[in-house]
């Protein structure tokens, strides 16, 4: 698996991008190559990517949220393996740190040879630079999903 971390300050308070990132279904907005996400319940998105000339669908699952903290998810099923998290934290009271981890296990020889290349890591750092534009530009509060997701209790299976 490679790991990818990658952290931007954006110019607006902690609350309004936090709400941003939950907008899961806005992502194509800022992340190249994601095609589009449906959030099908609280915990459950589908993503439809289309990177390097590889169309993929998969599942995701939040396994932890914390309002204005973090979201953690990982991939459920198919055959795109990924997790990560997102940490938000404040600087002050116009400015948010964003740092996203992510953890992406390639699959077939683009996906690894694009790995080994570094494009997955730039690939990352645009999307977050896309998303301080993106944020940065909005002008306005969105209503973003603010409940609790609790990790599974460790004897809990899936």
């Amino acid at each position: 698996m490679s790991t990818v971390k990658e952290a931007v300050d954006v110019e607006i308070p902690l609350r309004m991008a936090y709400n941003q990132w939950t907008q899961f279904e806005q992502f194509p907005n800022f992340m190249e190559g994601v095609d589009e996400v449906r959030q099908l319940d609280d915990r459950h998105n589908h993503w439809t990517t289309s990177i390097g000339g590889v169309r993929r669908e998969f599942d995701t699952e939040i396994v932890d949220q914390l309002p204005n903290d973090r979201i953690t998810w990982r991939s459920v099923g198919g055959d795109t393996r990924q997790s990560g998290s997102v940490r938000f934290e404040r600087l002050d009271d116009t400015r948010t740190r964003v740092e996203l981890t992510m953890e992406v296990e390639t699959s077939g020889l683009a996906e690894k040879s694009a790995d080994a290349l570094g494009l997955i890591d730039r690939r990352v750092k645009g999307d977050m630079r896309r998303f301080k534009d993106y944020v940065e530009g909005e002008g306005g509060d969105t209503a973003g999903w603010r409940g609790r997701i609790r990790p599974e209790d460790p004897g809990t299976t899936l």
